[in-house]
């Protein structure tokens, strides 16, 4: 009797144990979490902003912007990302075509020491940001600029 009680013990303490374990993040899921920079970062203007999406090691994302020309002034326009690359901290984008405009971005994005995920810049994208333009003759004019744009604070009640 005393050996079955020890038994239907110790298999409970491991069964607690197990239940215990699949609660906890695993150690590289919540590096991964770390790791991944998807989420909101201010853009040029206030209440523009830029979406990364890091989803099984490919990146995406948009920009959302206020439009500048007559036909588009004032309206919200999302311009996709055609190509982008994240190679490490080296950040690197360019933005469809829309009304005959589209970005170009270089630079990096770090974490910024002493804050946490549901601070505002605690990610930051630095570097330089290219806005083409093409006038009424197809003309191309390009404005650079070195540009630090930086995360919205993150949800953290979402999975």
């Amino acid at each position: 009797m005393r050996t079955k009680c020890l038994l239907l013990t110790a298999v409970t303490l491991a069964l607690l144990a197990v239940a215990a374990a699949l609660q906890q993040p695993s150690s590289s899921a919540a590096q991964d979490n770390a790791n991944d920079p998807s989420g909101m970062y201010s853009f040029l203007r206030e209440g523009e902003f830029v979406q990364l999406t890091l989803d099984e090691g490919k990146l995406s994302g948009y920009v959302s912007r206020f439009g500048d020309s007559e036909s588009d002034k004032g309206q919200f326009i999302d311009q996709f990302f055609d190509k982008a690359s994240l190679d490490g901290d080296h950040l690197a984008f360019t933005t469809k075509t829309v009304h005959g405009t589209w970005y170009e971005f270089t630079g990096t994005i770090t974490k910024t020491l002493g804050k946490q995920p549901a601070q505002e810049g605690y990610r930051v994208i630095k570097g330089t940001l290219i806005q083409h333009t093409t006038d009424a003759n197809k003309v191309d004019k390009p404005r650079q600029r070195e540009v630090e744009f930086k995360s919205f604070p993150q949800d953290l009640s979402k999975p």
